[in-house]
């Protein structure tokens, strides 16, 4: 039998396991989805469109991926699953077909002032264990060049109980890189004393203006009573010793109007007291105080570097690890390119493949030592991205929300080979998203609508691009929508003028911002818009900044009660039944006893996963049954809550519920897009555009004269656009300055002036390449977003 006739003797028949192709979802019905069933085909790219709240999340990320991440914890022992967080099943008849989940989302990565972009991905961590075998001098293992380690040296007696020997001397130590005066954070803080006491005046006479130190409180009688210092003289006729005393005093007991106290100077206790707490969880008056005293400077003894003397001076030719790291991502790569070290091959090859991934993501113009807090959205979610594409997985499902937010035109392209690469691994890829580039390549479109909220939760298309196109649904008909240029655009009322701005990687950047217009800042990602605008912009001239930032709030916390819509609510409740408005509120008298007005009850089982499950006695309305027996045009405070804006406008509109405050906040919320929203709805369930949305909502009411929108059309349906554009000439049209740092197309179309930043990122970037209309910008084409939009317009 010759060999080349081996393999047919195995010829296998289609075997079962290649059947299941699909991931068949039926009867989801999870928020707003209406029994929804659906068939996905595996290792393929599936886009989900549809307009704001059509319930694309609800499908994607809280039945599918979460089923997914549920069934995966569940195999692990009831020990480890103790320490994960619970996972509800999904309401869903059928799942099948499912296979593992990795979710990238737009959650911002954790602010911690000691996590950085290199930390976050494992480019640091290569890093050092490459300048602990190469670096000169040799300092120590890879920790001594980490800045979250902290060198510990102890030496003791340990006894040992091994016949007659008691006592053995050991030394311990421990080599860590973090700088000794920052502690690894890079900066330090320094209080401004100017802002702790007036020096003209004396102790007696009131000279503290730190809050909680009244005068005649425990707190002033501590110095005024010391008798350290005579009370009765101007601070600024202090002696050294005396102003020591009053300042720097190290802790000591002492009796103090007949009390022991423990008396200590103004600074460490004020340290102590205010500045050891998280800035977020104080009292609003505190943090004013804290963010008008607190002045931050880059740490003099590591210069900002976060490193230890020691880890700064051992160099891989001429190049410290503190340098590596504040290089430019894709330079950095360009230096590891260049060490050639038979001995350390295959580490430099994963860095290597680590740091290009950076450039091919559009991101070679960060650099390892850049907070992971400050990144955008969209710059987190591709740096989440990095972890998972030189990973040797296949077969599983990455779920992608909106990969392309805080993407410029020319930076999509990139975007889109990269989930093409990710499915042609095998890889199953869903896609939320709305921006036609991204849908051009999908395999498979779902498109779900056709309203928001209850009006959508249903499958409206689902097949190939070019059925959706002819499909007739919102999506189909805007996929080709084009804005035009504008016939006329406005004339400045005026200008602000910004000059030598060098925020990160501006380059002494002069620009005159049109006001009275909508002015729209745009370029690449990374070339430097936010530092322009956020950076430099006077603080104080009326400015608003409306960004994406999550909104502080607890699970309780809504839409009612973050607009202040709930008051005027309440009152009206409390007017038509001639009861107090506090029944009305569910995180006070008329809150249900069992759940305390959350709706549900968490259920903690010690070493198994707890669970969230729906109130018995209230049914998950969160109010008492009493209070739920008054009304207000017929309907009762749940009824009201679980209302969409819409509907709730018509309900504050007229008859008998009239109620003009109510109704004209409910209107600013319609007018910026939100008008599916449930009242109730927590805020903790929100997208980053939603919640852009409803600041903008709340801020509308302001006497700011401009306002700042950072990327306002993100989560926007196509259809969407056209109402945020209506609401911008809105607030032009009614005195406001508006400049939007954007990269949608419809938007720069739109606009009177285009200020577009470039010409590349990071340090190709941070100047200035056009200002004009953008008419001017299409005609000249001399930038890659003139390009772009030339091509958009059709021009």
């Amino acid at each position: 039998m010759s060999m080349a006739t081996t393999p047919d003797t195995y010829a296998p028949g289609p075997h079962v396991a290649d059947s299941h192709d699909l991931i068949r979802v039926h009867g989801a019905r999870e928020n707003n989805l209406k029994d929804v069933s659906i068939e996905i085909p595996k290792r393929r790219l599936t886009v989900f469109t549809g307009v704001s709240g059509s319930g694309k999340s609800s499908l994607v990320f809280d039945t599918i991926a979460a089923e997914s991440q549920r069934l995966i914890n569940e195999t692990y022992s009831a020990f480890v699953q103790g320490f994960m967080p619970t996972l509800a099943r999904p309401e869903v008849d059928v799942l099948e077909g499912l296979t593992t989940a990795i979710i990238v989302d737009q959650q911002r990565m954790g602010g911690d002032p000691r996590s950085t972009v290199g930390t976050a991905t494992d480019a640091n961590a290569m890093l050092r264990i490459l300048f602990s075998r190469l670096g000169q001098p040799h300092i120590g293992p890879p920790s001594a060049y980490s800045f979250n380690t902290a060198s510990v040296r102890a030496s003791g007696a340990i006894t040992v109980e091994r016949g007659n020997k008691k006592a053995v001397k050991a030394t311990y130590s421990r080599t860590g890189g973090m700088c000794p005066r920052c502690e690894g954070r890079g900066t330090v803080t320094d209080l401004d004393l100017t802002r702790l006491y007036d020096d003209s005046k004396s102790l007696n006479e009131g000279a503290l203006t730190i809050p909680g130190y009244k005068a005649g409180g425990w707190n002033y009688r501590l110095y005024t009573e010391s008798g350290l210092f005579d009370p009765d003289k101007p601070i600024r006729d202090f002696t050294e010793r005396e102003l020591h005393a009053f300042l720097h005093h190290e802790p000591t007991r002492m009796k103090i109007a007949g009390i022991n106290m423990t008396y200590e100077g103004l600074l460490p206790r004020i340290r102590k007291s205010m500045l050891a707490k998280d800035r977020e969880a104080m009292q609003p008056h505190i943090r004013e105080f804290v963010d008008r005293a607190v002045t931050f400077t880059t740490c003099p003894e590591c210069d900002g570097t976060r490193l230890s003397e020691g880890a700064r001076a051992s160099k891989i030719k001429g190049i410290s690890i503190a340098d590596a790291c504040a290089m430019e991502i894709r330079d950095l790569a360009e230096w590891v390119r260049g060490l050639a070290e038979p001995s350390v091959a295959p580490l430099l090859t994963a860095l290597q493949q680590t740091l290009d991934s950076f450039s091919e993501i559009g991101l070679g113009y960060l650099s390892l030592d850049r907070p992971s807090g400050t990144l955008s959205g969209g710059e987190a979610q591709r740096v989440k991205m990095i972890r998972h594409l030189g990973s040797s997985l296949t077969d599983v499902t990455y779920v992608f929300d909106e990969p392309t937010a805080g993407l410029h035109p020319h930076d999509i392209q990139r975007m889109n080979d990269l989930l093409l690469r990710l499915r042609d691994k095998g890889n199953t890829v869903l896609v939320v998203e709305h921006k036609p580039e991204v849908i051009a390549i999908a395999d498979h479109v779902v498109d779900l609508g056709p309203g928001a909220g209850t009006a959508g939760g249903t499958v409206c298309f689902e097949g190939t691009v070019e059925g959706l196109r002819a499909g007739g649904t919102v999506t189909g008909r805007h996929l080709d929508d084009r804005a035009a240029l504008k016939e006329s655009v406005r004339k400045p009322t005026g200008t602000l003028e910004i000059r030598g701005a060098t925020t990160h990687n501006l380059r002494g950047v002069d620009v005159d911002i049109p006001l009275g217009v909508l002015c729209v800042v745009t370029g690449v990602a990374g070339s430097g818009k936010s530092s322009l605008i956020h950076g430099s912009l006077p603080a104080g001239a009326g400015v608003v900044t409306v960004d994406q930032t999550p909104i502080r709030g607890s699970r309780r916390s809504n839409p009612a009660t973050y607009t202040g819509l709930l008051d005027p609510i309440r009152s009206a409740f409390a007017k038509a039944n001639g009861v107090k408005p506090a029944l009305f509120s569910a995180n006070s008298e008329g809150a249900c006893p069992t759940c305390n007005g959350a709706g549900v009850l968490y259920t903690d089982l010690a070493m198994m996963a707890g669970v969230a499950t729906p109130c018995e006695d209230c049914e998950g309305r969160r109010f008492q049954a009493s209070v739920l027996e008054y009304r207000l045009g017929g309907r009762d405070i749940s009824e009201v809550l679980a209302m969409p804006v819409t509907e709730a406008e018509e309900f504050f509109g007229s008859g008998e519920a009239r109620t003009t405050a109510a109704h004209r906040i409910l209107r600013r919320m319609a007018d910026v897009g939100l008008g599916y929203l449930a009242l109730g709805q927590p805020l903790t369930t929100l997208s980053g555009g939603e919640r852009q949305r409803l600041k903008l909502a709340t801020h509308m009411a302001d006497k700011g004269g401009v306002y700042v929108l950072d990327e306002p059309t993100t989560g926007l349906h196509l259809a969407d656009v056209e109402q945020l554009l209506g609401l911008l000439d809105r607030l032009v049209d009614s005195g406001k300055s508006v400049i939007v740092i954007e990269h949608h197309q419809a938007v720069m179309a739109h606009a009177d002036w285009i200020i577009d930043l470039g010409p590349g990122a990071g340090h190709d970037g941070g100047r200035i390449v056009f200002e004009g209309t953008p008419a001017d910008l299409v005609a000249a084409r001399s930038t890659l977003t003139g390009e772009h939009l030339a091509a958009y317009v059709g021009a």
